[in-house]
C-alpha cells in the first residue's frame, strides 16, 4: 500500500468515525442527519479513491468510482428526504437553533 492509499484511508476513517459520534452526539434528528451524511460521504469516498488508487484500472475501479457517484447522489438527497419529513411528522428542532426553513414552505395559516 502506497503512502497516498494509506493517507487517503485515514483521513476517511476520521471522517467516517466523526459522522459517528456526530450521530450520537447531536441533539436533534437535523443536526445528527447533517453530521452523518456530510461526514460520512466524504470519508467513504475516500476509502474509495483509496481502493482506486491501490487496484490501478480495473472493474474494481470502476465499480468503485461508480458507488462513489452513488453515494454522491443518494446520500445528500435521501437526507433531504429524511429531514423533511420528520419536519413534517412534527419532530421539533433543538431549543438551540436559530432557524426553521421548512416552515417557510407551509401555509400561513399551518404555521405556529
Amino acid at each position: 500500500m502506497s503512502n497516498l492509499e494509506t493517507i487517503l484511508v485515514i483521513i476517511g476513517l476520521f471522517f467516517n468515525f466523526a459522522g459517528c459520534v456526530g450521530l450520537i452526539r447531536f441533539p436533534d434528528i437535523y443536526n445528527r442527519l447533517q453530521a452523518s451524511t456530510k461526514c460520512v460521504t466524504l470519508g467513504t469516498a475516500l476509502i474509495l479513491m483509496a481502493v482506486v488508487i491501490h487496484f490501478g484500472w480495473n472493474s474494481i475501479s470502476l465499480k468503485a468510482l461508480f458507488c462513489i457517484v452513488f453515494i454522491f447522489l443518494t446520500a445528500p438527497t435521501a437526507a433531504h428526504a429524511i429531514s423533511r419529513g420528520s419536519h413534517r411528522a412534527g419532530f421539533s428542532l433543538w431549543e438551540g437553533s436559530v432557524m426553521d426553513r421548512y416552515k417557510e414552505d407551509y401555509p400561513p395559516e399551518a404555521r405556529d
